[in-house]
């Protein structure tokens, strides 16, 4: 044997994609003028992607049996501003985090990231595709002020009713604009302390 072929015989075997990347180049494959990024960080792969046919992108990633994204984990966002991560600048990140249970021997988990603009900050609702993400999209509104159409029960969920901001926008002061000491005897789900303080007295007596 040659010194070349012993090179060769002793070379490493080509490494195998992840799971993880086999994803992200399924998703490139299947849907080539949408994604705009698709890269790791410590192991842990993100595919970002235009907001125009994300509901299509996730049934994919759900639907396609050599992936079975089968639950969703979580739906939250990122606000940007100041940052401009794309081109154009897309202030908001919708970002969906998917896990593969159906395949035990992957478990593969990916990150979708959908970008979404400040003058449209509105995304298709993932809750026809799995149904748990009503509450999460809902809790993304209420802090971002990013709305899901398509939702069917798109209100607020953490915040009063009557609250006007979102405060887990970069903008919003860190102290609030005062709203604590105006807002809450407003709102018609708003429970005085005091009375509930006067009501447990009341029973104990």
């Amino acid at each position: 044997m040659s010194d070349e072929q012993k090179t060769d015989a002793q070379a490493a075997p080509e490494r195998m994609p992840t799971f993880a990347e086999m994803t992200a180049q399924k998703v490139r494959e299947r849907f080539p003028e949408e994604v705009v990024d698709a890269s790791a960080f410590r192991g842990d792969w993100t595919i970002t992607v235009k907001k125009g046919r994300i509901r299509e992108v996730l049934a994919f990633l759900r639907d396609d049996p050599a992936l079975a994204y089968n639950f969703l984990v979580d739906v939250t966002a990122v606000d940007y501003v100041g940052y401009a991560q794309s081109d154009p600048p897309a202030r908001f990140g919708v970002i969906y985090n998917l896990c593969s249970y159906r395949q035990t021997e992957h478990r593969g988990r990916v990150r979708v990231k959908a970008l979404v603009p400040e003058r449209e900050a509105v995304v298709a609702s993932a809750t026809p595709v799995w149904k748990g993400a009503l509450w999460p999209e809902r809790e993304v509104y209420d802090m971002f002020g990013i709305r899901f159409e398509g939702h069917p029960d798109l209100r607020r969920l953490l915040m009063p009713v009557n609250f006007k901001d979102y405060p887990l926008r970069k903008d919003y002061p860190l102290r609030g604009k005062g709203e604590r000491d105006v807002i809450a005897p407003e709102d018609p789900g708003f429970v005085n302390i005091q009375d509930v303080i006067q009501l447990r007295d009341s029973s104990h007596a």
